[in-house]
């Protein structure tokens, strides 16, 4: 064998071949059009290589990407650059982790399940809601089917998304809500928050979603935005970045019906952006209706404490007409770095890491305007603001990479208005000398 990554020998395929009674493998190609069919391009991958060289060959290109570890990033926008606690993945590699798959059978998935269970009670710790689910496959989606569960449970038809929300999120939802044939509104900013005042206007109201803190890093009046929904009698949907919440009121405690977010900044890597890990979690008056999977702790015959999957409507898998949801998976294995990363951390850890990322943003929002950079919106914020730059965000990402650094989100691609805004993020793991390196950057900027 040329390469042990295919170990299949030209004597195999001959027997496979013959067996089934075909010349080539080109005769298995036979019914494909010629119109979709490959007329060499893949020539210019190169010859195949040895694993030797091959993967020195991958290694030169991946060295070409400007990555994390080797650069400052000010790039969030619901991907972040956190520390990790190096025991997730000592955890993780674990093979009774990474290979487990869906835990139907409790009595050899016993420890999935208590996996599962953990990360339940941690995330209505975090959020102050009375029951969560096993994980959904990300932040946005999670919000999305938020935004359905209220339709079915309100059997209004607006939803009503804040422009504080990301503008992914805005995406999805209105994809999710073609189908049903739901209204999707919005609510404006002013300020840098949402503009509550204009859901007045609005009718048949299911639910409002605000995020916390928000896309542009501000954070909401959540207490005021849940009064103001309910009074219209709709769902209060808060999508709450989880490490935030080491340091802010907790969105049940101020009123959310359902919180939903991204477990990401819990020992995630970015990894060009996925997967990550959505949590959802509700008040127990929607505890039925939840999407996805529920774990169950209970005792055996004996007494003995034991998990087990629970309160699964039997339609979600086979009678999609009548599901809550149609999602009968989850992000197992990340839901368990998110666990472990809050069970590292543990409370005062997470108190003292949310701590520090407010700081550290709020130092470098300080830098800026001291060497006379406008912030847009100034306010309260957790992680990220909006900086105003004298040449477009494009160009000033462009030469800040080219002195080693990672910068912002440029604005110009929600809004063509907004070409010299840039969202900035700084977390915890940027320091005073990296803070000053980009606030020196900036202030080179020539126009291109």
């Amino acid at each position: 064998m040329d390469f042990r990554y295919l170990p299949m020998t030209r004597e195999d395929e001959q027997a496979m071949l013959k067996t089934i009674g075909v010349e080539s493998i080109e005769d298995l190609l036979a019914d494909i059009p010629a119109s979709v069919r490959d007329e060499g391009t893949l020539a210019e991958v190169g010859v195949p290589l040895p694993e030797t060289d091959l993967v020195r060959t991958l290694s030169k290109l991946a060295d070409r990407n400007m990555n994390t570890k080797q650069y400052p990033s000010f790039l969030g926008a619901g991907i972040y650059d956190h520390y990790a606690p190096s025991v997730v993945n000592h955890m993780l590699l674990r093979s009774e982790f990474y290979t487990a798959y869906t835990p139907y059978q409790p009595e050899i998935s016993q420890g999935e399940l208590q996996a599962i269970f953990e990360y339940q009670t941690m995330i209505c710790e975090l959020t102050g809601m009375d029951v969560a689910n096993s994980s959904m496959y990300d932040g946005i989606t999670a919000l999305a089917e938020a935004a359905l569960l209220a339709a079915a449970h309100t059997k209004k038809k607006t939803i009503v998304l804040s422009d504080g929300v990301h503008p992914e999120a805005h995406d999805v939802v209105r994809t999710y809500a073609d189908g049903p044939g739901l209204k999707v509104e919005t609510l404006c900013l002013e300020d840098g928050v949402t503009a509550i005042d204009n859901l007045d206007a609005l009718d048949d109201v299911a639910c409002v979603i605000v995020q916390y803190p928000n896309f542009f890093g501000r954070i909401e009046d959540l207490k005021i935005l849940a009064e103001k929904t309910h009074e219209k009698g709709g769902l209060f949907i808060v999508s709450a970045n989880p490490l935030s919440l080491g340091l802010l009121e907790a969105p049940g405690n101020l009123g959310a019906d359902i919180t939903i977010g991204d477990c990401q900044p819990f020992g995630i890597p970015q990894s060009f952006g996925g997967p990550t890990c959505g949590y959802f979690a509700v008040s127990k008056a929607l505890m039925r209706k939840i999407p996805g999977r529920l774990v169950g702790q209970t005792v055996d015959e004996d007494g003995k404490r034991g998990f087990v999957l629970t309160l699964q409507a039997r339609e979600q898998h086979i009678r999609r007409d009548k599901a809550t949801s149609n999602i009968c998976s989850n992000q197992a294995l990340n839901a368990l770095a998110a666990s472990i990363a809050m069970s590292a951390l543990g409370k005062r850890g997470m108190r003292e890491l949310a701590t520090r990322n407010l700081q550290t943003a709020h130092a470098l929002k300080k830098m800026l305007k001291e060497n006379g950079f406008r912030i847009i919106d100034d306010g309260p914020s957790f992680n990220e603001f909006v900086v105003e730059l004298p040449v477009s965000a494009t160009s000033a990402n462009r030469q800040l990479l080219e002195k080693g650094i990672i910068g912002g989100l440029s604005l110009d691609v929600i809004d063509a208005s907004r070409a010299n805004q840039m969202l900035v993020c700084a977390t915890e793991l940027r320091t005073k000398e990296e803070l000053e390196q980009f606030v020196t950057a900036l202030g080179g900027l020539t126009h291109e």
